[in-house]
């Protein structure tokens, strides 16, 4: 057995890691941010990066280093009952709930709505991810290698086609990058930070780094020390790779403003600049490859769900699980792409903290002996306040007051929490909470050991 690997090896892992983040509904994201962020593009982009780059890459890291066989058994460090309730939630949110609705409306954004009139886009939408959940219901149903080779010739294919649209944009602008609008004009990193949540990436990678551990196992490196070290390696060229993208991208939106003006979402972008530069011909190659690169994703995104909820009660079994979550997916993703992003916003304020302390607690967990109080009682406070940051996005996303009971709450926040107005309110709370439960927990193992 070996525990060093070539550079293609690391290569090899590197780019299955990119695959498995590189979804094309995370496309519309960048495109966003870029036409909103306008001349503040820099901090905005670096913000995005550390979110649906960065996170991404230490949840894979974190789930290395735990020693974990899967998410549920990480976070059952806090509570059996909570690792069931957080691996449920996240698997939902990446799932039926948002992410799976998100792949058949992305197609159809940039695939088919440029193609038909406004007045039939919802009867458009319909039929499409009819037949798009129809095609994910049958693979979903008899998983095999055909989706994965699908997904291994395609991810190639999709970077080549943007590497040409983006270094076509850099060299020939559409137009001048034009003023930046709103919550960019004054905070472009944190909204670019907070803006990178949509990706979903790094809730993804808590449920998909057991598959980059086994792969690498699987190249013969046995050592928890050295699948560290090759997760770290491979991990650095995904992310480099991702974030050239990504910051292509963003730039490819920047530039479009003076020309299409600023879209509802991101799925236009593409699809538009696609137009410009290669006409129909390029429209359509790049339709047709993201409509097969968001099924792959819809199907691997469908089974994933089937097989932890069979695994959860076996007694529904995975086909029932599979018609039912397909079923499900299709008739959120009619509900539309603005719609699916506006929704997913309160979810993900109230997701991400939590698994980002969750990977925090991970890489710290030794200097605390793996004591269940610190992530109990850090998990608990980051909670309390997240889940206030969730209820706060769904009524700013409805257009509502906040709720009466919440108002007292939020005021205390507002005045007591550093970072709360940007998003960030947990944070300080949370290492403040892991430093003093740490530490006395470090002073009673090694009193409890003196004692004995």
């Amino acid at each position: 057995m070996k525990g060093k690997l070539s550079f293609s090896s690391y290569a090899a892992v590197g780019a299955m890691l990119f695959a498995l983040f590189f979804g094309a509904g995370n496309l519309i994201f960048p495109a966003q941010l870029g036409q909103n962020a306008g001349t503040n593009l820099l901090p905005a982009v670096i913000g995005f990066l550390i979110t649906g780059v960065g996170l991404p890459l230490l949840g894979i890291i974190a789930m290395s280093f735990s020693g974990s066989r899967n998410l549920q058994e990480l976070s059952s460090r806090v509570h059996p009952v909570y690792a069931v309730f957080f691996t449920s939630l996240l698997y939902l949110t990446i799932g039926p709930f948002f992410a799976s609705p998100r792949t058949g409306t992305v197609a159809f954004e940039i695939g088919i709505s440029p193609f038909i009139s406004e007045s039939s886009q919802q009867i458009g939408l319909f039929i499409f991810t009819l037949l798009f959940f129809a095609v994910v219901l049958w693979f979903s149903l008899k998983p095999g290698k055909l989706v994965d080779n699908v997904g291994k010739l395609l991810a190639p294919g999709l970077v080549v086609l943007l590497a040409v649209l983006l270094i076509t944009a850099v060299i020939n602008p559409m137009g001048a990058i034009e003023a930046p609008q709103e919550a960019y004009a004054s905070g472009a990193f944190i909204t670019g930070f907070l803006e990178g949540y949509n990706t979903m990436d790094a809730l993804a990678s808590l449920v998909f780094g057991i598959i980059v551990i086994n792969a690498i196992r699987a190249m013969g490196v046995t050592s928890n020390k050295d699948i560290l070290k090759t997760t770290i390696k491979a991990g650095s060229i995904a992310i480099l790779l991702l974030g050239m993208i990504y910051a292509g991208i963003a730039y490819l939106g920047a530039t479009s403003t003076q020309v299409f003006g600023i879209f509802e979402t991101g799925g236009p972008v593409l699809s538009s600049a696609a137009s410009h530069y290669f006409g129909t011909f390029g429209s359509i190659l790049l339709a047709i490859t993201i409509i097969l690169a968001c099924l792959t994703t819809a199907i691997g995104l469908t089974t994933a769900n089937a097989e932890y909820f069979h695994s959860l009660f076996p007694q529904f079994s995975y086909k029932t699980l599979v018609v039912f979550f397909a079923t499900l997916t299709f008739i959120i993703a009619n509900f539309g792409l603005a719609n699916i992003i506006t929704y997913s916003v309160p979810v993900l304020m109230f997701l991400y903290p939590l698994a980002i302390v969750l990977m925090l607690l991970t890489f710290l967990s030794p200097l605390f002996n793996h004591a269940r109080v610190v992530y109990g009682s850090t998990i608990a406070v980051t909670f309390l306040i997240s889940i206030f940051d969730g209820l706060k996005s769904l009524c700013e996303s409805l257009g509502i007051e906040y709720f009466s009971w919440m108002q007292p709450i939020v005021a205390f926040y507002e005045q007591s929490l550093p970072l709360y107005s940007q998003g960030l309110g947990w944070l300080l709370p949370a290492v403040v909470v892991i430093a003093v439960t740490g530490t006395i927990s470090r002073f009673q193992n090694t009193a409890a050991v003196h004692a004995s």
